[in-house]
């Protein structure tokens, strides 16, 4: 079969639409307002090995990382036409316990082809706090572990799985209908590849599949070969874990060889007792973002992307942890770290394309509690942006969410609607950038009161180390977390679990980017 332009144009965006209308059905159908008003879910299409072959725009984190998901149902579970099975294992693909995958195989004439994948963050999965983000020290301690298993059997949900998660969990209705929201979108990704097949042919389909595979790493190994030759070093740390380990390393060494680029993370300070330990999935994610952003064209983001970049970790370090270490905040803080090292490094090669450090945080805060108004559990969890690093073209963006995180904000009328809580401030955080020829993006000021007792956990970083700013630039602003209750205003950590009354509030500050160029 001879390719045509024009039909690898038309498959790259239909195959990109089918994981974007499952996104869309997986919004406005799931229960929690994570999923409906953040979009913290992700969707794409795999190959039958489980090759990433397209994605539509949502999580850097959740896409770089479902690949590995996909090969461990592969490797663990035989599949039948109707099966769907679930994850969260970190240490089996996933990410963080609250991340949850569902996978489902696509049969074309009794012959399974393809795969339609969603991971989607529950809002609480179980553990010692409410929103299963604690300050823990033991995986066990961040909620319900789930191995690869069918959640759908030939059709059928498997209620007793079901009830095994909604009986460990604080919100088991909310997490039930979340499930089917899962199970809906991949059903509709089924439907449309059913529908391509049927229009093209499988033979055509899965020429153009492979086709666009070629082109993105075409286009990839010409944009590394762009790079100057060379050993690039950088490194930066994580401030600390939040059982008392500071200054936590993560050390690159960049090779560029012609049209390959090695990234050896092995220098990498060893695992620690808190839970800011990254699995292997997690720095895969965080450099191939990275090298993702690098590209100008339109290209379609599939494995072809990823063949020519060579990540080398070691076993049992921050960025490659081994069972049972505790890895909540890996996937949401340290991977921002590793892409804060991965831009360090490229700076020396491309001063003139690479940002100066943005925020470096997702600024996580849960709030869990008894609402006054139902008499039932509640669990909330919110990212919140920060400032953008400038660069050699302009200013960072203010207010914005970076990364390794493409959520949106929870808007404040459904905040309040959703809990019982007000929110008495939502600015931009005015001169929080560093400054510079061009100055980083500003950061936010959110601040919540609660209209009932309630445990509230931040996982934060750059709260003690600023956001780099290059060649010149100045540093953004640390941020900052406050509990403001009766007695006053309390300058906390960045990590920490506290338990509040009504009335009480809490602030967080977020960074802001670092400058670019001498000011």
């Amino acid at each position: 079969m001879e390719i045509n332009p024009v039909m690898l144009e038309v498959f790259k965006n239909k195959l990109s639409a089918i994981a974007e209308e499952m996104g869309v059905i997986l919004q406005k159908t799931a229960f929690s307002p994570n999923i409906k008003e953040r979009k913290d879910f992700s969707c794409a299409i795999f190959d039958r090995e489980g090759g990433l072959i397209s994605q539509a725009a949502h999580i850097p984190v959740h896409l770089g990382s479902m690949s590995s998901s996909v090969r461990s149902a592969i490797e663990n579970c035989s599949f039948d036409e109707g099966d769907m099975v679930i994850l969260n294992d970190p240490y089996m693909g996933g990410t963080h316990l609250p991340d949850i995958t569902v996978i489902a195989p696509v049969f074309i004439d009794n012959s399974l082809k393809f795969f339609v994948a969603n991971r989607a963050h529950h809002a609480d999965i179980g553990g010692v706090s409410a929103g299963s983000m604690p300050v823990s020290t033991s995986i066990f301690q961040e909620g319900l572990v789930i191995p690869p298993v069918k959640l759908v059997k030939r059709g059928e949900i498997d209620k007793e799985i079901i009830n095994i998660i909604k009986g460990n969990v604080r919100t088991p209705e909310e997490r039930e209908g979340d499930f089917y929201a899962q199970i809906m979108a991949n059903i509709t990704g089924i439907k449309r590849i059913e529908e391509l097949v049927k229009r093209y042919s499988l033979s055509t389909v899965e020429f153009y599949m492979e086709k666009l595979l070629e082109y993105s790493e075409k286009i990839m190994r010409k944009r590394i070969k762009d790079i100057p030759d060379g050993i690039y070093t950088f490194e930066d740390y994580m401030e600390d874990d939040g059982v008392g380990n500071r200054d936590i390393k993560i050390s690159l060494k960049l090779e560029i060889n012609d049209d390959q680029a090695f990234l050896d993370f092995s220098d990498s300070d060893p695992q620690v007792n808190g839970s800011i330990n990254a699995v292997r999935s997690i720095t895969l994610s965080s450099v191939f973002y990275v090298f993702r952003s690098l590209i100008r064209e339109s290209i379609p983001t599939n494995d072809g992307c990823f063949r020519p970049i060579k990540v080398i970790t070691k076993k049992g370090t921050v960025v490659d942890a081994t069972p049972p270490s505790a890895v909540s905040a890996g996937n949401v803080e340290t991977s921002q770290r590793i892409v804060d090292v991965v831009l360090g490094a490229l700076s020396k090669a491309l001063p003139e394309f690479i940002p100066s450090a943005s925020q470096g945080s997702m600024n996580n805060i849960t709030i869990g509690g008894k609402d006054p108004d139902t008499n039932k559990e509640f669990t909330y969890y919110e990212t919140i942006g920060g400032g953008m690093g400038a660069f050699a073209g302009g200013n960072g963006e203010s207010a914005i969410q970076s990364h390794m995180t493409n959520t949106l904000n929870t808007p404040i009328e459904a905040l309040e609607y959703a809990y019982p809580f007000m929110v008495t401030q939502y600015s931009v955080r005015k001169n929080s950038g560093g400054e510079g020829l061009f100055r980083g993006g500003d950061g936010i000021i959110r601040e919540i009161k609660l209209m009932t007792d309630a445990e509230v956990t931040v996982i934060s970083e750059r709260r003690r180390i600023p956001p780099y700013g290059l060649f010149g630039g100045n540093p953004g602003e640390i941020g900052r977390n406050y509990i403001i209750t009766e007695k006053g205003k309390i300058l906390k950590e960045g990590k920490f679990s506290v338990k509040l009354k009504k009335g009480d509030r809490i602030r967080i500050e977020t960074p802001g980017g670092g400058g670019y160029g001498k000011p």
